[in-house]
Protein backbone atom coordinates (compact mmCIF):
# COMPACT_ATOMS: atom_id res chain seq x y z
CA UNK A 1 0.00 0.00 0.00
CA UNK A 2 2.72 2.48 0.95
CA UNK A 3 4.34 1.54 -2.34
CA UNK A 4 1.63 2.14 -4.52
CA UNK A 5 1.21 5.49 -2.84
CA UNK A 6 4.73 6.66 -3.20
CA UNK A 7 4.80 5.82 -6.86
CA UNK A 8 1.37 7.87 -6.99
CA UNK A 9 2.86 10.42 -5.43
CA UNK A 10 5.90 10.85 -7.71
CA UNK A 11 3.86 10.39 -10.63
CA UNK A 12 1.52 13.56 -9.70
CA UNK A 13 5.29 15.67 -9.10
CA UNK A 14 6.42 14.52 -12.56
CA UNK A 15 3.18 15.46 -14.17
CA UNK A 16 3.21 19.22 -12.82
CA UNK A 17 7.20 19.35 -14.49
CA UNK A 18 5.98 18.02 -17.65
CA UNK A 19 2.20 18.90 -18.36
CA UNK A 20 1.58 22.94 -19.28
CA UNK A 21 0.19 25.00 -17.08
CA UNK A 22 -3.30 26.43 -18.25
CA UNK A 23 -2.27 30.05 -18.03
CA UNK A 24 0.45 28.89 -20.58
CA UNK A 25 -1.92 27.47 -22.68
CA UNK A 26 -4.53 30.40 -22.93
CA UNK A 27 -1.80 33.11 -23.33
CA UNK A 28 -0.52 33.36 -26.98
CA UNK A 29 2.75 35.50 -27.45
CA UNK A 30 2.69 37.28 -30.75
CA UNK A 31 -1.30 37.07 -30.52
CA UNK A 32 -2.22 38.80 -26.85
CA UNK A 33 1.24 39.84 -25.44
CA UNK A 34 4.36 41.35 -27.67
CA UNK A 35 7.62 40.38 -26.96
CA UNK A 36 10.34 43.94 -26.66
CA UNK A 37 13.51 42.62 -28.49
CA UNK A 38 15.52 43.75 -27.11
CA UNK A 39 14.48 44.11 -23.93
CA UNK A 40 14.29 47.65 -22.44
CA UNK A 41 16.22 48.11 -18.94
CA UNK A 42 13.62 48.95 -16.05
CA UNK A 43 13.55 51.69 -13.33
CA UNK A 44 12.73 50.17 -10.43
CA UNK A 45 14.88 48.13 -7.48
CA UNK A 46 16.39 44.62 -8.11
CA UNK A 47 13.90 41.94 -7.32
CA UNK A 48 10.87 43.89 -8.61
CA UNK A 49 8.88 43.68 -12.01
CA UNK A 50 8.36 46.52 -13.63
CA UNK A 51 4.47 47.52 -14.59
CA UNK A 52 4.50 50.68 -16.91
CA UNK A 53 0.88 52.22 -18.14
CA UNK A 54 1.97 54.14 -21.16
CA UNK A 55 -0.69 57.00 -21.27
CA UNK A 56 -1.15 60.61 -21.94
CA UNK A 57 -3.44 63.12 -20.66
CA UNK A 58 -4.92 63.88 -23.90
CA UNK A 59 -5.57 60.49 -24.04
CA UNK A 60 -9.27 60.14 -23.62
CA UNK A 61 -9.08 56.06 -23.63
CA UNK A 62 -6.51 56.52 -21.00
CA UNK A 63 -9.32 58.68 -18.61
CA UNK A 64 -11.56 56.16 -18.89
CA UNK A 65 -8.76 53.59 -17.96
CA UNK A 66 -8.27 54.83 -14.40
CA UNK A 67 -10.31 52.61 -13.04
CA UNK A 68 -8.62 49.45 -14.70
CA UNK A 69 -5.29 50.93 -13.32
CA UNK A 70 -6.33 51.42 -10.12
CA UNK A 71 -7.80 48.25 -9.97
CA UNK A 72 -4.63 46.61 -11.33
CA UNK A 73 -2.54 48.31 -8.51
CA UNK A 74 -4.43 46.38 -6.10
CA UNK A 75 -4.20 43.03 -7.85
CA UNK A 76 -0.50 42.97 -8.65
CA UNK A 77 1.40 40.75 -6.58
CA UNK A 78 4.15 42.42 -4.16
CA UNK A 79 6.86 42.17 -6.38
CA UNK A 80 5.23 44.04 -8.85
CA UNK A 81 5.48 47.84 -9.03
CA UNK A 82 3.54 50.42 -11.07
CA UNK A 83 5.40 53.17 -13.46
CA UNK A 84 3.92 55.58 -16.09
CA UNK A 85 5.55 56.66 -18.95
CA UNK A 86 3.97 60.02 -20.56
CA UNK A 87 3.67 60.00 -24.64
CA UNK A 88 3.75 62.54 -26.82
CA UNK A 89 2.95 61.26 -30.48
CA UNK A 90 -0.21 63.36 -30.87
CA UNK A 91 0.81 66.91 -31.20
CA UNK A 92 -2.52 68.00 -32.28
CA UNK A 93 -3.75 67.60 -28.87
CA UNK A 94 -1.39 69.01 -26.71
CA UNK A 95 0.17 65.50 -25.84
CA UNK A 96 3.77 67.19 -25.88
CA UNK A 97 2.98 70.13 -23.26
CA UNK A 98 0.78 67.45 -21.13
CA UNK A 99 4.22 65.32 -21.48
CA UNK A 100 6.32 68.00 -19.90
CA UNK A 101 3.87 68.33 -17.33
CA UNK A 102 3.77 65.39 -16.40
CA UNK A 103 7.67 65.08 -15.90
CA UNK A 104 7.56 68.50 -14.19
CA UNK A 105 4.89 67.44 -11.40
CA UNK A 106 7.08 64.00 -11.09
CA UNK A 107 10.79 66.08 -10.66
CA UNK A 108 9.11 68.32 -8.26
CA UNK A 109 7.13 65.41 -6.45
CA UNK A 110 3.57 66.09 -6.88
CA UNK A 111 2.52 64.00 -9.71
CA UNK A 112 0.60 60.82 -7.00
CA UNK A 113 -1.28 64.23 -6.02
CA UNK A 114 -1.88 65.61 -8.78
CA UNK A 115 -2.41 62.76 -11.66
CA UNK A 116 -5.82 62.03 -11.23
CA UNK A 117 -6.58 65.62 -11.39
CA UNK A 118 -4.94 66.48 -14.19
CA UNK A 119 -7.12 64.23 -16.04
CA UNK A 120 -10.30 65.64 -14.68
CA UNK A 121 -8.95 68.89 -15.92
CA UNK A 122 -8.67 68.02 -19.35
CA UNK A 123 -12.06 65.41 -19.65
CA UNK A 124 -13.96 66.26 -16.40
CA UNK A 125 -17.16 68.50 -17.04
CA UNK A 126 -15.94 72.07 -17.92
CA UNK A 127 -12.67 71.31 -17.79
CA UNK A 128 -10.11 73.63 -17.65
CA UNK A 129 -7.35 72.35 -19.31
CA UNK A 130 -10.01 70.40 -21.79
CA UNK A 131 -8.12 70.28 -25.76
CA UNK A 132 -11.54 70.13 -27.13
CA UNK A 133 -14.76 71.96 -26.82
CA UNK A 134 -18.66 70.28 -26.10
CA UNK A 135 -18.47 69.87 -30.28
CA UNK A 136 -15.34 68.16 -29.86
CA UNK A 137 -13.80 70.59 -31.54
CA UNK A 138 -10.01 71.62 -31.35
CA UNK A 139 -9.97 74.24 -28.72
CA UNK A 140 -8.42 77.71 -30.38
CA UNK A 141 -6.24 78.53 -28.52
CA UNK A 142 -5.28 75.41 -26.85
CA UNK A 143 -4.36 74.98 -23.35
CA UNK A 144 -0.72 75.67 -22.77
CA UNK A 145 2.30 75.06 -20.13
CA UNK A 146 1.37 78.76 -18.82
CA UNK A 147 -2.11 76.90 -18.16
CA UNK A 148 -1.06 73.62 -16.44
CA UNK A 149 1.38 75.79 -14.04
CA UNK A 150 -1.67 77.51 -12.44
CA UNK A 151 -3.48 74.32 -12.49
CA UNK A 152 -0.81 72.82 -10.42
CA UNK A 153 -0.57 76.09 -8.33
CA UNK A 154 -4.16 75.74 -7.54
CA UNK A 155 -4.05 71.97 -7.16
CA UNK A 156 -0.85 71.02 -5.46
CA UNK A 157 0.13 74.85 -3.76
CA UNK A 158 3.73 74.86 -5.92
CA UNK A 159 3.69 78.59 -7.24
CA UNK A 160 3.19 78.45 -10.77
CA UNK A 161 6.49 80.55 -11.68
CA UNK A 162 8.43 77.41 -10.00
CA UNK A 163 6.65 74.95 -11.79
CA UNK A 164 7.11 76.83 -15.09
CA UNK A 165 10.63 76.61 -14.42
CA UNK A 166 11.27 73.64 -13.79
CA UNK A 167 9.62 72.74 -16.97
CA UNK A 168 12.47 74.19 -18.70
CA UNK A 169 15.07 72.12 -16.77
CA UNK A 170 17.77 69.91 -17.71
CA UNK A 171 16.24 66.89 -15.23
CA UNK A 172 12.60 67.26 -17.28
CA UNK A 173 14.39 67.33 -20.54
CA UNK A 174 15.93 64.34 -20.03
CA UNK A 175 13.15 62.51 -18.95
CA UNK A 176 11.56 62.90 -21.64
CA UNK A 177 13.85 61.76 -24.14
CA UNK A 178 14.53 58.75 -21.40
CA UNK A 179 10.49 58.43 -22.31
CA UNK A 180 10.95 58.86 -26.21
CA UNK A 181 13.43 56.03 -26.41
CA UNK A 182 11.44 53.51 -24.11
CA UNK A 183 8.40 54.24 -26.45
CA UNK A 184 10.07 53.57 -29.75
CA UNK A 185 12.14 50.74 -28.77
CA UNK A 186 8.83 49.19 -27.07
CA UNK A 187 7.17 50.11 -30.68
CA UNK A 188 4.19 51.85 -28.38
CA UNK A 189 1.79 52.93 -31.09
CA UNK A 190 -1.34 53.78 -29.13
CA UNK A 191 -2.44 54.80 -25.47
CA UNK A 192 -3.16 53.31 -22.78
CA UNK A 193 -0.25 50.43 -23.16
CA UNK A 194 1.22 48.36 -20.69
CA UNK A 195 4.59 46.76 -20.75
CA UNK A 196 5.79 44.28 -17.98
CA UNK A 197 9.54 44.31 -17.20
CA UNK A 198 10.72 45.99 -20.17
CA UNK A 199 9.65 42.74 -21.92
CA UNK A 200 6.54 42.52 -23.08
CA UNK A 201 4.08 44.89 -24.48
CA UNK A 202 -0.25 44.50 -24.63
CA UNK A 203 -3.39 46.16 -24.50
CA UNK A 204 -6.78 45.75 -24.05
CA UNK A 205 -7.36 44.25 -27.43
CA UNK A 206 -4.64 42.08 -27.46
CA UNK A 207 -5.73 40.76 -24.00
CA UNK A 208 -9.16 40.15 -25.28
CA UNK A 209 -10.59 42.62 -22.80
CA UNK A 210 -10.56 44.36 -19.81
CA UNK A 211 -10.64 41.17 -16.84
CA UNK A 212 -8.76 39.54 -19.37
CA UNK A 213 -5.50 42.58 -19.13
CA UNK A 214 -5.51 42.24 -15.97
CA UNK A 215 -4.79 38.08 -15.82
CA UNK A 216 -2.15 38.78 -18.39
CA UNK A 217 -0.20 41.46 -16.23
CA UNK A 218 -0.43 39.05 -13.33
CA UNK A 219 0.57 35.98 -15.29
CA UNK A 220 3.65 38.01 -17.03
CA UNK A 221 5.01 39.19 -13.50
CA UNK A 222 4.41 35.82 -12.34
CA UNK A 223 6.48 34.93 -15.57
CA UNK A 224 9.09 37.42 -14.59
CA UNK A 225 9.74 36.40 -11.09
CA UNK A 226 10.91 32.69 -11.75
CA UNK A 227 14.09 32.11 -10.99
CA UNK A 228 15.03 31.31 -14.73
CA UNK A 229 13.33 34.58 -16.40
CA UNK A 230 16.67 36.44 -16.69
CA UNK A 231 17.60 33.55 -19.01
CA UNK A 232 14.41 34.31 -21.39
Amino acid sequence: MRSFLSIQLLSLVLLAFIAPSHADERWVEGKNYFRIQPAQPTTVPPGKVEVTEVLSYGCPACYRFLPIIEQMKKQLPPQAQLTFVHASFNAAEQWPMFQRAFYTAQQLNILDKTHEAMFKAVWGHNGELAVSDANNRIKSPPPTIEDAAKFYAKTAGIDASKFLAASKSFGVDMNIRRAETFMKACQVDQTPTIIVNGKYRLQVTSAGGVNELLELVNYLVQKESLPSSAAR
